[in-house]
């Protein structure tokens, strides 16, 4: 038999696999979510996503310095709020000696070069656990914008590097830049989760933060998951109001969704690799029924593949100890 071509010719080894390889993995491709609780010396594993943790402020600072030594240059904050702290206003959320602004200055203080990021949603802060101001039942847009600017400006007041509204509002993002510039942080960027689906893979997550919806669910106001063509409008039109960078969440579900973001757009696109993937991996993993570092590593390089630049993932230290 006589070919022309043999494809496999390119498969054969492992050092031409990685020389013609289309996709590659590195540590500064992923984006650390962190979860931080009030209190010293507290280290608390969250039970649905095994081997992560909710840390005090001083345990974080250690996973930080760590995260920095392997080369990662990126973290995501989330803080846990004490229950007597919410209300329907969300107050705590600009509170500028709240846990969050505490967050940021210490990692600032410990690791300067250190990228902080910043979730911008009320949900943590909010006793009906919603992403917005209710009334009457309904989660009411423009009220819930003007608490999301006083939030974004009181993370960049403590020195976030870039505020990531995660929320699904209308209109917050050209509200947060407007508000953002009128407050002297012209430096401070804007990471939106502009394709965020209303999903039932955020389980875990929101056991991490104790941020389950008090009544009904998101769907008001994360899109339908039914949808493709909506998610490049919404990123669009975050882009025009001054989004630096692009989200798409969640990752797994959604791959289509993230090439065709990528398709569309000139400015970085992120996609966040949630808690759900993150558990059913591990959970499979526990019953032996896949190989947990193989399935992390095909996970993460399916997400870039697909045309994210950055990767939120909770399997971001193990990605780096696995491609070295």
């Amino acid at each position: 038999m006589i070919l022309q071509r043999r494809n496999r010719i390119l498969r054969q080894s492992s050092a031409i696999r990685s020389m013609v390889a289309e996709t590659s993995l590195s540590a500064t491709d992923f984006i650390v979510p962190l979860f931080i609780d009030e209190g010293n010396d507290i280290k608390t594993e969250i039970a649905s996503m095994p081997g992560y943790y909710r840390n005090s402020l001083d345990h974080t600072i250690k996973e930080v310095k760590e995260l920095w030594s392997m080369g990662i240059c990126s973290v995501l904050l989330f803080i846990k709020c004490k229950d007597e702290l919410k209300d329907n206003t969300g107050k705590e959320a600009w509170n500028p000696d709240g846990l969050m602004q505490r967050s940021i200055k210490a990692i600032k203080d410990a690791v300067p070069e250190m990228l902080v990021m910043t979730d911008v949603a009320l949900d943590p802060f909010s006793s009906y656990g919603h992403d917005g101001i209710v009334e009457n039942g309904k989660i009411v847009n423009d009220p819930t914008v003007e608490a999301l600017v006083k939030m974004s400006i009181s993370h960049a007041d403590a020195g976030a590097d870039f505020v990531a509204p995660s929320d699904m509002m209308d209109g917050r993002i050209g509200a947060i830049r407007q508000g953002l510039e009128s407050a002297g942080h012209t430096n401070t960027g804007i990471m939106s989760y502009s394709a965020k689906y209303a999903s039932c893979f955020y389980g875990p997550f929101r056991d991490a933060l104790d941020s389950a919806p008090g009544f009904g669910d998101k769907k008001t106001y994360q899109m339908d998951y039914a949808n493709r063509i909506e998610a490049v409008k919404e990123t669009l039109m975050d882009i025009e109001e001054g989004a630096d960078i692009v989200m798409v969440k969640p990752a797994l579900s959604y791959l289509d969704i993230i090439r065709e973001v990528k398709n569309s757009v000139s400015v970085p696109v992120s996609a966040y690799n949630i808690s759900g993937e993150y558990a059913m991996i591990k959970a499979a993993a526990k019953m032996g029924w896949i190989n947990e570092d193989k399935a992390i590593l095909e996970t993460l390089t399916s997400i870039k593949r697909a045309g994210a630049d950055l990767i939120a993932t909770y399997f971001a230290k193990d990605a780096v100890k696995l491609i070295g």
